[in-house]
């Protein structure tokens, strides 16, 4: 489908359009439906539709596909009324997790890099009908909104469309948008970026006019991200991130030109983003490749530190969206959004020699991370694309506080319960103590250097005492299973 050359950016609406009401458009839909719904970073997401089918006194069964987090009106409101029954592939809201935790939603967590593939070719769920926000739509073209995501493939593969323009949300936004859709396997091309800030598509996302079933005006904020401030651990690991990427840049000639960072999104990721601004990179070109831009990202670009920001979501918290809304002059050269399926290419993150920072709920004494399950059982959030980046950055770090909960709970164990990320994918672990550099080690040496280095002190000697006991046992990764989780 070939759409508009240059689509109109002061019109939120034009061509012949349907235009109804939230709740016609949600009467319309199947009760047991697949709907596809945009959004990314809690940022994107449909409102008004998904608060209608809440509204409504129907028997709904509908099954929810998301780019990634969305906000209360999907996953607080939707889902407390009865009306969802599966859901991928991530969600982050207490509703949401404690309705998949007691079974009452089937969920199922995926690597959001690949799931553009698995809807467009039907491998996890038939998707009957998109629901996306934009900023400004046409009879075959609309231009999203505060996320990319996985709107490009999601308006491809459904049947139906259902369009919600949010007047909340500024016309300019489309100025940031690098919508490319790679083309299907075995005739896959290589994507066509050669360096994070290059633009190599539309700002806007084409489709079949007969696709589009009804557009929805609205006038509704997202939820933004509610950020704390660091706390004293967290700048304690963004200062020894900082030092090991001092010491990288020097021994990695890769970075010997540019370095290209990617963070997970929170709030220590805010504070390593901070400690960039004191770190010496001499004439190198600093660079961001990754899924969420936040707040710490657009104090970079004000600063003049930061070359380029490309990612699929704008993750900001209600000032930084303030702040980039009234400022989108400045911004607009230096932030590209772009579909999840290229922000989280592994050709890309290789390509660029990205060296990705994600955290992690824990880590055991070999490397294993877990970024999703409390205890082995109970998910959180979701693994959303830290696999992503963990399995094909050049350089892979978890940054982790040591302990939780007040310093009760020890965040490196023996055994991790849940394992998202193997000790193949995971290079370097930074906590407030410290960093162990893991590359090159073998098993027992990845131990030493974990528990001396990333753990609490006052966990240490216990991890000795495990070590010793397994090792005694012998075995290239030695465990005592007996007493493995004893701890806990």
């Amino acid at each position: 489908m070939v759409g508009p050359a240059n689509p109109p950016v002061d019109r939120r609406l034009e061509g012949d359009l349907p235009v109804t009401s939230a709740e016609r458009a949600a009467a319309g839909l199947d009760g047991s439906a697949t709907l596809l719904v945009s959004g990314f970073g809690s940022v994107g997401y449909p409102k008004a539709v998904p608060l209608a089918l809440a509204d409504a006194d129907r028997d709904l069964s509908l099954t929810v596909v998301s780019g990634g987090t969305v906000g209360d009106e999907i996953d607080t409101d939707l889902l407390e009324s009865g009306a969802i029954e599966r859901r991928y592939p991530y969600q982050g809201t207490e509703a949401a997790r404690d309705a998949v935790n007691s079974g009452a939603v089937a969920y199922q967590d995926r690597h959001v890099g690949g799931l553009a593939d698995e809807v467009a070719f039907d491998l996890i769920a038939e998707g009957d009908v998109a629901v996306v926000e934009a900023v400004a739509v046409g009879e075959d073209w609309l231009v999203p909104s505060t996320s990319v995501g996985q709107t490009p493939a999601f308006v491809e593969s459904a049947s139906e469309l259902i369009v919600e323009v949010n007047r909340a949300q500024p016309l300019g936004l489309g100025r940031l948008h690098d919508i490319y859709r790679p083309s299907d396997p075995p005739a896959r091309e290589p994507l066509p970026l050669t360096e994070p800030d290059d633009r190599v598509g539309d700002p806007f996302v084409t489709f079949d006019p007969e696709k589009l079933t009804a557009v929805v005006e609205t006038d509704r904020r997202d939820s933004p991200y509610e950020f704390r401030d660091p706390t004293a651990e967290d700048w304690a690991i963004a200062r020894h991130l900082g030092d090991f990427l001092t010491d990288e840049m020097e021994r990695n000639r890769v970075l010997s030109e540019r370095i290209t960072l990617q963070f997970g999104v929170g709030n220590l990721g805010n504070a390593l983003m901070s400690e960039l601004s004191g770190i010496d990179i001499g004439d190198r070109t600093l660079g961001y490749f990754g899924e969420v831009i936040q707040d710490g990202l657009l104090d970079l670009i004000e600063e003049g530190r930061l070359a380029c920001a490309s990612a699929t979501s704008l993750a900001l918290s209600a000032d930084g969206q303030e702040r980039l809304f009234e400022n989108l002059d400045r911004y607009a050269s230096d932030v590209v959004l772009r579909p999840t399926d290229v922000s989280n290419s592994p050709a890309l993150i290789d390509r660029f020699g990205v060296v990705g920072v994600n955290s992690a709920l824990e880590v055991d004494v070999y490397g294993h991370a877990n970024s999703t399950h409390i205890n082995g059982s109970n998910v959180i959030n979701g693994v959303g694309g830290s696999g992503d980046f963990n399995r094909n950055a050049l350089v892979s770090v978890t940054a982790l506080r040591s302990t939780a909960r007040d310093g009760s709970v020890s965040r490196v164990v023996p055994m991790v319960s849940h394992v998202d990320h193997t000790e193949h994918e995971i290079d370097v672990i930074v906590t407030e103590h410290g960093v162990a550099d893991l590359r090159g080690l073998s098993p027992r040496e990845r131990a030493d250097a974990i528990v001396e280095r990333c753990a609490d002190p006052s966990v240490r000697p216990t991890l000795r005492d495990y070590l010793k006991r397994a090792g005694d046992a012998g075995g290239h990764m030695p465990h005592d299973l007996d007493t493995v989780f004893d701890w806990r």
